[in-house]
Order: structure tokens, then sequence, then C-alpha cells
């Protein structure tokens, strides 16, 4: 029998960084999200009702030493966005901050407008049409 939890969705989502200065330069000076919690072992970013927390990545062998979508595991985050306007937007911004992103792109499984670009460890992200 299924447990069926009642829940209204995500609260956080935890991260391993390689580096914390580029991860919250990237988070808070390129992508904009607040810094809510600035700690030595945790960092932790506001993006709407859900949090993005971040901990040091402490890799067993140099070839885990950044993110594969690949392996068992995390494949991307997708953050919802409002209008084709705003990810015109922030296609826009991304390019202009030198982040590689796919411009505004159609996903043709789901008929949705999205723009994805990679964090610095390599973590694909998406900012996708509700």
């Amino acid at each position: 029998m299924a447990i069926i939890p009642k829940t209204p969705g995500i609260h956080h989502i935890g991260l391993r960084s390689m580096d914390f200065n580029v991860t919250k330069s990237f988070y808070s000076d390129t992508i904009g999200f607040p810094l809510v919690v600035d700690k030595p072992d945790l960092i932790i970013f506001a993006t709407g009702h859900v949090f993005i927390a971040f901990k040091k990545a402490n890799p067993r062998d140099q070839k885990y030493s950044s993110f594969s979508p690949f392996e068992v595991g995390l494949d991307h985050i997708a953050m919802t966005c409002e209008s084709e306007e705003e990810l015109q937007r922030v296609a826009k911004g991304l390019a202009d901050a030198g982040v590689e992103n796919t411009g505004v792109k159609m996903d043709e499984n789901l008929r949705k407008l999205y723009v994805a670009f990679k964090d610095p460890d390599r973590i694909q992200w998406e900012f996708y049409m509700a």
C-alpha cells in the first residue's frame, strides 16, 4: 500500500559544490538568488518557495570533481518561469554575464518553452514555462 504523503511540494534541494566562493558569486551575483544562510559548511539560497542548499563536495576520486548527469541521481533542476518575456530576459542576462545557455527553446515532449544553463560545478539548470 502506498504512503501517499500530503505535501504542497519541495522544501529544499541539497547540492554539493567544489568551491563555495565561486558558487556564492554565481548564484547571488550572476543569477540573483538571495543568500539566506552563509556558514563555512553550508550556504542556502531562496528561490521562490524552494531553498537551494550547498555543502562542500569532498570527491572520493578526481573523476567525481564535477557533476555528471549520467550517474544515478540528479539529472537537472528546472525552476518555473511565468512568461516568455521573462525567459528571454533570463537568457539574455545569462549570455551578457558570460554564462553559456541554450537560449529560449521548445521542449518537444511537453510543448513548453525553457532556457537551460550549467552552473560552475556543471549542474544543469532550466527556467521553464509554468
